[in-house]
């Protein structure tokens, strides 16, 4: 890639639509179209400029599946692409998607792109308990191009002991790392606070994020009738927001037709590398460490590897945040401590910002051009992941261009982005004495627990999945005092095995 196929971000748009009535609502593609207008007027040139686009590539909606919603965006918006791509599911696509549009623009296969996506949960669910049917449109003529890895995040086994819901995965991470830093629940609680009040303070002043509000480490940390436990260790404050109604857009090119299009340098944002990598073993039962995540690690240093530089010279960060864990083993992987003074978002987070629905870092990479444009020179890091610490992706931007375009580091050993060891065999039908590895204790939306679930090991080193009795001085003693490590016995069961802790 030379100077005139470096690839640059010339204009980003982002809409937020708040408690509005379902009736009324704007659907996935009006939100879409107007962050796109916003990224035609942020570019100089205009909303006209979007009917210059070769390329649309949509974010998958999860909400709303209708025939090519590349195709639906581009007539919304005046465009005649020859290339139409929609992304598979998960957080990770956003900047992946980048990353090969980049590599498309520098072969030559692509002039000018759209890549963005909406996230319309909270009018969805708005319609739905209103009986409110909503006009969105189904069609969008033509096959688009599949872009991202569309294998399902969960096995039959983890699916049957009720782990396929991102809340109810993420606390094993969390629980099994803080059983590793030799911290007590609750002093580890009040850091993942400590680290996600620096959250809120950015999403406070964030004009598209869903709740602007500052809070502080007590009031994450806590749980209270307002923040209930929704799976321990994690309280409401800690899990990404859903239920919200957001679009975001980024226009990307080369320099040399952005140049061709008119639009003013102090407008760019250079890309100066990406990196990608899944996990593997690919299924959370099986990867032998639950309290690591090399993918991500690999991720992150192959994008700044090929951007020419190290941690240390990256000014702003965008740790992919739907929950805690994700940013903790974020910094552990590039070494950075959870109060580095330089912040670890752009938006706010999920949790404050909102954004899921596979598009958040599609918002993450627009303010982070937003914030390069303001200081020169500057050169920012985004992560995203899709599943469950399954799929990564990382990209490094920066306000200048690279010193020199070819300009990298040696791309990190491909062993780096797995574990050495294999996959764990699992045990299906386990029986016998038993200490967990990981758990977590669902509550209800009542706020008492509910359900304990148990990754645990056979004397054999076999590891299998469970539910403790649902008696609830099981169920407390687990939230109360460490219970990684805690020994007992485990029996095959229908339609879950069950352990019972001695």
């Amino acid at each position: 890639m030379n100077d005139e196929t470096s690839v640059v971000l010339i204009g980003v748009g982002q809409a937020v639509q708040h408690d509005i009535d379902p009736s009324r609502a704007r659907g996935p593609v009006d939100l879409m179209m107007d962050a796109a207008r916003s990224a035609g007027l942020d570019s100089g040139l205009g909303p006209a400029v979007l009917a210059k686009l070769d390329t649309v590539a949509i974010v998958d909606i999860f909400a709303w599946q209708p025939g090519n919603a590349a195709r639906l965006l581009a007539d919304a918006v005046g465009a005649r692409p020859r290339r139409e791509i929609v992304s598979t599911l998960g957080g990770n696509t956003p900047q992946a998607c980048i990353n090969y549009l980049a590599r498309e623009i520098g072969a030559g296969r692509c002039g000018f792109a759209l890549m963005g996506g909406a996230n319309v949960v909270g009018s969805m669910m708005k319609a739905r308990a209103a009986g409110v049917r909503l006009a969105w449109p189904s069609g969008g003529e033509g096959s688009a191009e599949r872009f991202g890895d569309d294998k399902q995040g969960s096995s039959d086994y983890e699916n049957t002991h009720a782990l396929y819901l991102p809340a109810h995965i993420y606390p094993l991470f969390e629980n099994a790392l803080r059983a590793r830093r030799g911290l007590s629940p609750q002093a580890h609680n009040m850091r993942i606070g400590a680290m996600f009040e620096e959250f809120t303070k950015v999403a406070s002043r964030n004009p598209y994020a869903w709740f602007p509000v500052e809070r502080s480490a007590q009031e994450i940390a806590t749980a209270s009738d307002s923040n209930r436990f929704v799976a321990f260790p994690y309280t409401k404050y800690m899990n990404a927001v859903m239920a919200v109604d957001q679009a975001a857009v980024v226009l990307l090119t080369s320099v040399a037709e952005a140049r061709r299009l008119g639009v003013p340098e102090e407008r760019w944002v250079y890309f100066w590398g990406g990196g990608e990598a899944s996990e593997n073993p690919w299924y959370v039962s099986e990867r032998p460490r639950l309290d690591r995540c090399p993918a991500m690690r690999f991720a992150c240093t192959q994008a700044l590897a090929r951007a020419g530089i190290t941690v240390e010279a990256v000014d702003l960060f965008d740790f992919y945040s739907c929950f805690p864990v994700a940013v903790e083993l974020g910094c552990e992987g590039l070494g950075l401590a959870e109060d580095d003074p330089r912040g670890l978002t752009v938006t706010g987070g999920l949790p404050y910002f909102g954004g899921p629905g596979n598009n958040y870092t599609t918002h993450a990479i627009a303010a982070m051009a937003e914030r390069l444009r303001l200081r020169p020179g500057a050169k920012g890091l985004v992560t995203a992941n899709g599943w469950y610490l399954t799929k990564h992706a990382a990209g490094v931007y920066a306000s200048a261009p690279k010193p020199s375009p070819s300009v990298t580091i040696a791309d990190p050993p491909p062993a780096e982005a797995s574990h050495c060891e294999g996959p764990v065999r699992l045990v299906r039908e386990p029986q016998g004495a038993a200490v967990i590895e990981s758990y977590t204790v669902v509550y209800a939306r009542e706020g008492h627990p509910e359900t304990g679930i148990v990754v645990g090991r056979l004397e054999s080193g076999e590891r299998f999945l469970a539910h403790t009795p649902q008696e609830p001085a099981i169920l407390e003693e687990m939230v109360t005092n460490e219970a990684v490590g805690r020994r007992g016995s485990v029996r095959a069961s229908s339609p879950v095995n069950l352990f019972t802790p001695e």
